[in-house]
């Protein structure tokens, strides 16, 4: 599918590593180094603008490395860039390590998956149907 994008970063656009992957790295377009201290939050802008059309949306999500190694993860994982949303994006990272973590310009701090979605059209009824598991959550169905 084609998706429209402006690259206002100094970075090269995001590609799909391999044949099978999902995701593509989203960069940090930064002027200056950020430092993330423990529980620390930052919006780190990316340069990128992009249209999709409607019924897709684009899914900011951790990179595993980053999250294993650093405990550097997407905060509203995932976070979701909406069909109609022309602003830059922007990717919420936070510090779950002891650590602190420096940004630097060009880092690949989070991966961009593009997913087909579905509109719910609401049907109020006054009870559903039953099924086994019920209203069983929360760890319900086992270990």
């Amino acid at each position: 599918m084609k998706v429209q994008i402006i690259n206002k970063s100094k970075h090269k656009l995001p590609n799909y590593e391999t044949i099978a992957s999902a995701g593509m790295d989203l960069r940090a377009n930064i002027t200056e180094a950020i430092t993330l201290k423990p529980l620390e939050r930052a919006i780190v802008k990316t340069g990128l603008f992009i249209a999709l059309p409607v019924g897709f949306e684009a899914q900011v999500r951790p990179r595993s490395g980053l999250a294993a190694k650093k405990g550097i993860t997407v905060l509203n994982a995932p976070g979701t860039v909406d069909a109609d949303y022309r602003g830059e994006i922007g990717v919420i990272l936070v510090n779950l390590s002891k650590d602190d973590f420096v940004i630097n310009d060009g880092e690949r701090i989070a991966q961009l998956v593009i997913a087909k979605h579905e509109r719910a059209d609401w049907e109020e009824v006054e009870v559903l149907s039953e099924t086994d598991r019920g209203a069983g959550g929360f760890g319900s169905t086992g270990v």
